[in-house]
């Protein structure tokens, strides 16, 4: 794929007590988004669910070391499998998908760290979401060492509401406001690129922001930004959530969401640049693959029926397009 950074920006890697600080954010991160998640579950679902905190450690030996967090809440009411999890690894060798655009980096030594997570509701009204924010440090032998950040959310509906997909871009764009007016437009047309099932010829849902290889603003406001998207997620997604819980819905409703899960399935396995550096650089492979969902389906040639609600989805909602 074709990246809108040819030549990105590097920043000069922060120093141990800086690197430190932003894995406490992110760690701080993912404990404030778990606790939303669970405090849904808790008001509209099951309480007796509650989320696993598997924390891990690479162990000696192996070629990626480090640790890290994943905590998984599975067969609740409101989310059938929502993962989120928190590494930090560090490498003797920088993998392809990560040097892809800084080739002067190939296989030099590094470290990333990191939130993902990717949260699949029982509720087929309610959306599926991904969101995703990181740091990764190359440690060339000569030379000074450098770091940029990535990240980015985005809203995989199965049944499409004009109002979610505005309320969550607009959280996108409220984030991003700070650090310059072209960001917004500029990550939103990213994230149509990157998140796009090329052999379908089809967006995977309403987008939302994309960023990698991103460090142009210097370290500390690069920091900044990754920092305010990941701020912005609970807030965006919880009050979409809290619109389509409620909603009721049966068996076709459900036989369609495995159907468009089989699609989710199949972007994270071929095209995402992510899973592709987990498995690549010997990452931990459950914590890789959280966001597989628990249930999805496939259908040979399968088709709505016309004017049909899941008709609806690929007519009016994954075509890309402005929503703001």
């Amino acid at each position: 794929m074709n990246m809108p950074d040819a030549s990105p920006a590097i920043a000069q890697a922060p120093d141990a007590a800086t690197v430190a600080a932003v894995g406490a954010y992110l760690r701080a991160l993912q404990q404030r988004i778990v606790g939303g998640v669970q405090a849904l579950e808790d008001r509209h679902g099951d309480a007796s669910v509650r989320f696993l905190q598997d924390a891990w450690r690479k162990a000696p030996g192996e070629k990626l070391q480090g640790e890290g967090l994943t905590c998984i809440l599975e067969g609740g009411q409101v989310f059938e499998r929502a993962g989120c999890g928190f590494s930090h690894v560090r490498g003797l060798h920088l993998p392809p998908s990560a040097s892809e655009h800084r080739p002067q980096l190939a296989g030099v030594p590094f470290e990333a760290m990191g939130v993902s997570l990717v949260f699949h509701p029982r509720n087929p009204y309610v959306p599926i979401v991904h969101m995703n924010v990181r740091m990764i440090a190359a440690h060339p032998a000569e030379g000074q060492p450098v770091c940029w950040f990535g990240g980015g959310m985005d809203l995989t509906p199965i049944y499409g509401f004009e109002e979610d997909a505005v309320a969550f871009h607009r959280a996108c764009a409220q984030a991003l406001a700070p650090f310059g007016q072209n960001k917004y437009p500029r990550f939103k047309h990213w994230c149509d690129e990157y998140f796009f099932l090329k052999h379908r010829g089809e967006a995977r849902g309403v987008g939302g922001i994309f960023f990698d290889d991103f460090a142009e603003l210097g370290f500390a406001q690069s920091l900044a930004m990754m920092q305010s998207v990941g701020d912005a997620f609970l807030p965006a997604y919880a009050a979409i959530a809290e619109r389509r819980l409620a909603q009721p819905y049966g068996e076709r409703e459900r036989a369609f969401q495995r159907y468009r899960r089989g699609r989710y399935v199949e972007f994270n396995l071929v095209w995402d640049r992510g899973t592709h550096f987990g498995l690549q650089s010997g990452g931990r492979t459950e914590s890789i693959l959280l966001s597989m969902p628990p249930q999805a389906g496939w259908a040979y040639q399968w088709l709505p029926e016309p004017d049909s609600a899941e008709a609806a989805l690929a007519r009016d909602f994954l075509p890309r397009r402005d929503w703001i």
